[in-house]
């Protein structure tokens, strides 16, 4: 399977603390964990010519994860649409975490995806929604985080396919953490968890539902549809 791990690479350069957690950069930790699940993983990044997702990548991609937060306006329109048509076409999206503004999941969605947000330092509780769900496999009742951003309701996407997680804060908001989608041919999950200054993504239990959601999200055996005029299968009889 071949995954690309898109980021905007934006706070890394400019927020000292993100820099200190993330190194190589959240989209190097992703891509890190991803390969040692033993996924073939690449990176792309914002500032790179057509972002990094050139029509040679998003092609040969089976799943795209994507982190974005302060520069979703920079996706260009043209980049945002080819992403979307890959996805309608049967390439796997997973959206993690203030990626639910970008441009290519609100396209999908058909909504405006707004939510509340807080940066208190307060205790996160991924509660399991669907214990029997492949995405969940491998993890108990709840992850529990000592320190997130919190996201609470409304979230305002249509409503999931399948809930997967359900977010628990401790100012008393909840929130829909873990969701998926089908688009055309194409598989979504969206994953709350993961702001840039919180270590989140060096946590085996987040690494191993990311891992999850990716596996789940690739498509590759799923038969292009016919579409369009058709001759009948049997003879029709002339009346």
């Amino acid at each position: 399977m071949k995954v690309t791990v898109w980021n905007e690479n934006r706070h890394e350069k400019t927020n000292e603390k993100v820099s200190e957690i993330y190194p190589e950069g959240i989209h190097g930790q992703l891509a890190s964990f991803l390969e040692e699940a033993g996924y073939d993983t690449r990176t792309a990044t914002l500032d790179e010519p057509e972002h990094g997702l050139t029509d040679e990548v998003l092609n040969e991609s089976d799943v795209l994860v994507w982190w974005g937060h302060m520069a979703h306006e920079e996706v260009t329109e043209e980049v945002a649409e080819k992403v979307k048509q890959r996805v309608l076409d049967g390439m796997g999206l997973v959206v993690l975490h203030s990626a639910h503004f970008s441009k290519v999941f609100k396209k999908l969605m058909g909504t405006g995806c707004d939510l509340k947000w807080r940066e208190a330092d307060e205790k996160e509780r991924l509660w399991v929604a669907d214990p029997t769900h492949p995405i969940t496999e491998g993890i108990g009742e709840y992850i529990e985080l000592e320190k997130e951003e919190m996201y609470g309701e409304h979230f305002d996407i249509p409503a999931p396919d399948e809930l997967v997680f359900i977010s628990w804060f401790e100012g008393g908001e909840v929130f829909r953490s873990g969701a998926t989608f089908k688009r055309g041919r194409g598989k979504i999950f969206y994953f709350r968890p993961g702001h840039e200054t919180y270590p989140t993504y060096h946590n085996k239990e987040i690494q191993k539902v990311i891992i999850n959601g990716v596996k789940w999200a690739a498509n590759t055996n799923t038969p292009e549809p016919v579409r369009g005029n058709h001759q009948p299968l049997e003879e029709i009889t002339k009346k």
